[in-house]
């Protein structure tokens, strides 16, 4: 028996298991945690400070192209922080009774198309010193999927009949 075949009889179930939880583990609280908490703060901040009233009255036209409202643009200011920010904004949206689960839909999209685009541009753009005049092309190109993203679940819900 060769030796890799030896190391692959020597792994059991039990070791495997126990290594994927802790894998798992330190993802929530490395990872999944601080932007679920980063959008429950925003919305927070917001709501309290009357940042939101605010956000309702001038943003509502603009979202309600995609069948939000106003508030929801919240969820793609934390999405740009990172994406599950962005899908935790709109957990607290919906649970707190500003959108209902279609419109959560919707805004799941923006957070996974253009979510953590701060920390994307920052870590690929910059880094590998991409050429100046390309940078906003690549910046609108993640807005552009965003707002395409929306526009496209806002149909196929209303094709559905949950619009």
């Amino acid at each position: 028996m060769s030796e890799k075949a030896a190391a692959k009889e020597k792994i059991n179930f039990i070791d495997t298991f126990f290594d994927g939880a802790r894998k798992g583990w330190n993802i929530a609280i490395n990872t999944i945690m601080p932007a679920m908490v980063l959008g429950y703060v925003l919305v927070q901040i917001f709501t309290v400070t009357g940042i939101m009233a605010v956000f309702a009255k001038v943003f509502g036209p603009a979202m309600g192209l995609f069948g939000l409202p106003g508030e929801a643009v919240t969820v793609l200011i934390s999405a740009f922080f990172a994406k599950g920010a962005g899908a935790a904004t709109a957990f607290n949206l919906y649970q707190n009774g500003v959108i209902n689960a279609a419109q959560a839909t919707i805004c799941v999209m923006p957070s996974m198309l253009m979510g953590t685009l701060i920390g994307h541009y920052a870590r690929i753009v910059l880094v590998a010193e991409t050429n100046e005049k390309y940078r906003i092309i690549m910046l609108g190109i993640a807005l552009f999927d965003a707002v395409l993203g929306m526009i496209l679940m806002r149909l196929f819900l209303t094709m559905m009949g949950m619009m």
